[in-house]
């Protein structure tokens, strides 16, 4: 049974926690650890099998204790403070904003422990905001002050120059000392996901195990006697992320650590990823179907619903396979009560429990009143997800109500379940995805949206189109083009974009490039093609023609048309980027 979180989302306020100035930088204590000579090398107790796990409430944690059980290890959550000290090898998972997690901290006395514990050298490994609340301070919401054991603060990656924010993906990491748990990283990609980060400095030069490029080299991770801290996620960063963890877990294991052929990753990759659309057919089972131009039916007397496999089979698969995320998309749950469709929640356990890569979902993110009157919010619905093993939401139709309301009022009201859980979780666990369908147009100024000149003329050799956005699974039209959509959500607090088309889904005839360039060049927040893949060479022509983040496919994975392995293969062969 997963503990209980030490605060609700509404107790996540920003508020900074009472710190005195000490050598002109903010600290709750002088610390103890900016030399060696204070560090011990203490392994944990051979034959204990118990991990604790510093779990404040905030995001997905379970991937990370199914990654810890996966090893052979057994979870213990912290319930208070004496845990924290007593704990044999701690883990902290930070997730979402860093004010909001050092306020919880802080409520619950947990960040005195916290230091006394690390001052300590006690095993310690932080992952994402856990290497982050380390430092001095951030500047996401803030200045905030953090616990201030590393030197240093943590500020936003900068946009300015095209550079797309969040982070989002599979980077390489160059080791600059002793590899220690890293042991096999070495020139293989792992999964990042933020949009702050540390910088190496003079001040915290000896801290610094490892940085990563991305617009400029940022600290990947730390290490210092028996203490460590990574940006990336190991429990989302595949088998070397597994071993990342296993070397922490089990200090003996380093020297057992498989030798990986090295692929010379160097940057950030491409990503490839395998998309289940998930419903219940006729018969009630929950099964995974494609759409023909969103039409999931087969054209037949009977008129069943598609049927390509099971949602927990082939996620594992194409995890198997090498897919760098899998995303389910229920396409009719949770309509009238998401938080009661619990098939969909037992798939993302399931999965989760196996599957090492981001997990994302999608489908009845809102708010809602169920049949006895109780109102649930967007956040409660998001949280349900997360604490089911999602990493990532996807909200569709309510972003699009929520970006008019935007454009016609100018004023972002927080309400929207976009802006309410991009708030509490980070907007890097927020994509939105779209739904546009192409209108043909005889000219540019025919309407008062964005239009593009298509490079394929229309049926009456129309030369322009602009991108209409719909609701409802594509059932409804509204007066907002793709452009002004992908422009409003990035205000109102997205992190990634999941484009999509109408006309060319499951039509196998290649992404419709010029309505991705028009999205990726609008807009400074990763854009995922999506709709039309049929043939490897439809993955390069995205890659190499757009500012495109990432293809997902979904068809042509499940009737095995086409190999997720092909396509890595095939877009290595033409020097993009990938990770095998």
């Amino acid at each position: 049974m997963e503990a209980p979180p030490f605060s609700s989302s509404s107790q996540l306020r920003h508020r900074a926690p009472p710190l005195s100035r000490i050598h002109g930088a903010w600290n709750r204590r002088k610390p103890n650890l900016q030399s060696k000579k204070h560090f011990s090398i203490r392994a944990s107790s051979a034959g204990d099998s118990t991990v604790t796990l510093l779990d404040y409430g905030a995001g997905n944690v379970r991937s990370l204790r199914n990654a810890i059980r996966y090893l052979g290890f057994d979870v213990k959550d912290v319930q208070n403070p004496k845990d924290i000290l007593n704990a044999n090898r701690l883990l902290f998972p930070g997730v979402g904003a860093f004010a909001a997690a050092m306020d919880v901290l802080n409520q619950n006395g947990l960040a005195e422990a916290l230091c006394t514990y690390i001052e300590n050298d006690r095993p310690f490994l932080g992952i994402c905001l856990g290497l982050q609340l380390l430092f001095e301070s951030s500047d996401e919401n803030g200045p905030v002050k953090g616990l201030g054991l590393i030197p240093g603060a943590v500020g936003r990656f900068d946009s300015a120059n095209g550079l797309q924010v969040p982070h989002i993906g599979w980077n390489a990491v160059q080791i600059s000392k002793d590899p220690g748990i890293l042991e096999g990283t070495e020139g293989h990609h792992v999964y990042f996901v933020h949009s702050y980060r540390a910088i190496p400095s003079e001040a915290n030069k000896n801290w610094v195990s490892s940085t990563c490029n991305y617009g400029d080299h940022f600290i990947s991770s730390i290490a210092m006697g028996n203490v460590h801290a990574v940006q990336f996620h190991p429990e989302k960063s595949g088998e070397v992320g597994l071993s990342v963890l296993k070397n922490f877990l089990d200090p003996s294991h380093s020297s057992k650590t498989k030798k990986w052929v090295n692929k010379k990753s160097s940057k950030l990759a491409k990503r490839v990823i395998a998309c289940l659309d998930v419903r219940t057919n006729d018969k009630g089972d929950l099964v995974v179907t494609k759409g023909d131009q969103y039409d999931v039916r087969e054209h037949t007397e009977e008129n069943e619903v598609r049927n390509l496999g099971k949602p927990v089979d082939l996620a594992r698969q194409y995890y198997k396979d090498g897919a760098d995320e899998v995303s389910f998309l229920n396409i009719t749950g949770f309509r009238d009560f998401p938080l009661g469709d619990l098939p969909m929640l037992q798939v993302l356990r399931l999965t989760s429990e196996n599957v090492f890569v981001p997990l994302t979902v999608g489908g009845g993110i809102r708010d809602f009143t169920d049949a006895n009157g109780r109102c649930y919010s967007s956040l409660e619905v998001a949280a349900e997800y997360f604490r089911s093993g999602a990493d990532k939401v996807s909200i569709g139709s309510d972003a699009v109500f929520a970006a008019e309301a935007y454009l016609r009022t100018g004023v972002k009201t927080g309400k929207s379940s976009l802006e309410q859980i991009s708030r509490v979780y980070g907007n890097q666990a927020v994509v939105v995805s779209i739904d546009p369908r192409r209108v043909y147009l005889k000219g540019p100024d025919d309407v008062k949206f964005k239009t593009v000149k298509v490079s394929a003329p229309g049926p009456n050799g129309e030369e322009y189109a602009w991108y209409q956005c719909t609701v409802s699974g594509g059932r409804e039209g509204r007066e907002i083009g793709a452009y002004e959509l992908a422009k409003s959500v990035e205000e109102l607090g997205a992190g990634e974009i999941l484009l999509n088309c109408i006309d060319c889904d499951g039509q196998g005839k290649g992404f419709d490039i010029d309505l991705i360039k028009l999205v990726s060049e609008a807009v400074t927040i990763p854009v995922i093609a999506s709709s039309g893949a049929g043939i490897v060479e439809h993955f390069s022509d995205v890659f190499q023609k757009t500012s495109a983040s990432a293809a997902l496919a979904a068809g042509i994975f499940h009737r095995k048309e086409v190999p997720i392995k092909c396509v890595k293969e095939h877009l290595l062969e033409e020097g993009i980027e990938v990770r095998l």
